[in-house]
């Protein structure tokens, strides 16, 4: 292995060498996972040419996941040929080798879109654990009509939940049987998710600082970019869910969601319950913005009922019981609070794990 350099060594806001965030990444974050990024980043972190390459981005840019998403963005879009023919080939040794010399030969090009770009925070598949918590809130108020607001939207994606189909495990099935994107969720324990339809949905708005827009060529592929290139199924799934989501798009809005939220809800009309929906969104913020953006909700109910949907870790989302749940429990909690007027009720439906594969429901319905 190459001696670390000054550069290399130098240590990043956590302690860590950008050697050894390389290498975690590889053997850690990425093992078992996806071997081509596993092979890649301990590559890189053995490269002090391509750890230096690294170090012309901004310091908060080097994150792995960040500039192997640039390196990949570059190879989808025909400008990296040896690097895209080593993902298709799933030729770790060969991605590597690819992964280093693109680098070096285009510092300019990886560090201009890891600047300029920002990580998708949205995944694909969070319908099973969304379907039932938006129509359970949808039932408690008697809502004939909902409009969704996702927060910390990215590309929107979870505002198509009411035109998915979703089959769980024991064997009950929701959504659309014949939609072109068809989710699988496994059930935990006895209980069955409530068998209620999402009524009719008359508005979908996403609300993020850097959304993304599935109908745009290059930001399609950005967010083909951030999926890791040996994971086909959730390539195929992420094709099917922008296919879907171009169809009908979104209103976009950009900005501070606390900010920007009253223009959403406005977007919604009064004979609708708006249903805000974060996934794994909150945690990015700190516990002052957090509270403020439940102050918000708060705001908005005083002339309108207004409903929440979470799917955040355990502890997370202002209100939501944790059950009694430790913080790094592996599993999330699925919450609804309802706002009406001076009313507030707050309730953990759910648990989950792997981002909504799994799912255990837990209200009364």
């Amino acid at each position: 292995m190459p001696r670390p350099t000054a550069h290399s060594a130098a240590p990043t806001g956590r302690g860590r060498t950008l050697a050894q965030v390389y290498r975690r990444f590889g053997e850690v974050d990425a093992a078992g996972t996806s071997p081509l990024y596993e092979r890649v980043a301990v590559a890189l972190s053995e490269s002090d040419e391509a750890l230096r390459a690294i170090e012309a981005a901004p310091a908060r840019k080097r994150h792995p996941a960040l500039i192997l998403a640039a390196l990949h963005d570059l190879a989808l879009a025909g400008r990296a040929p040896a690097l895209a023919a080593a993902y298709a080939a799933t030729d770790g040794d060969a991605a590597a080798d690819a992964a280093i010399d693109t680098l070096l030969r285009m510092t300019d090009s990886v560090v201009a879109i890891a600047t300029r770009r920002t990580r998708p925070t949205d995944e694909t598949g969070h319908g099973g654990v969304l379907y039932p918590a938006i129509a359970e809130a949808a039932h408690r108020v008697g809502a004939n009509a909902v409009g969704l607001i996702d927060v910390g939207c990215s590309a929107g994606l979870n505002l198509t939940v009411d035109r998915v189909g979703i089959t769980y495990s024991n064997g009950q099935s929701l959504g659309d049987p014949s939609s072109s994107v068809q989710l699988s969720t496994s059930i935990v324990g006895d209980r069955p998710v409530p068998p209620r339809a999402i009524p009719e949905v008359v508005a979908r708005v996403g609300v993020d600082l850097d959304p993304v827009d599935v109908t745009d060529a290059d930001e399609a592929r950005w967010l083909r970019a951030c999926l890791w290139p040996d994971q086909p199924d959730r390539v195929a799934r992420l094709e099917a869910e922008m296919t879907l989501a171009a169809t009908a798009p979104p209103l976009l809005l950009h900005g501070d969601a606390v900010e920007v939220l009253p223009d959403a809800f406005a977007r919604v009309s009064a004979d609708a319950l708006p249903v805000v929906t974060t996934t794994w969104a909150l945690s990015r913020l700190p516990l002052e913005s957090r509270l403020r953006f439940l102050h918000r909700l708060d705001e908005v109910a005083a002339g309108r009922a207004v409903a929440w949907v979470s799917a955040e870790g355990v502890g997370v989302a202002p209100t939501i019981p944790t059950l009694g749940d430790r913080r790094a429990s592996g599993h999330s909690i699925i919450g609804l609070a309802v706002f009406d007027g001076s009313v507030r009720s707050a309730e953990a439906v759910g648990r989950c794990w792997s981002r909504g594969r799994m799912l255990a429901w837990l209200a009364d319905s």
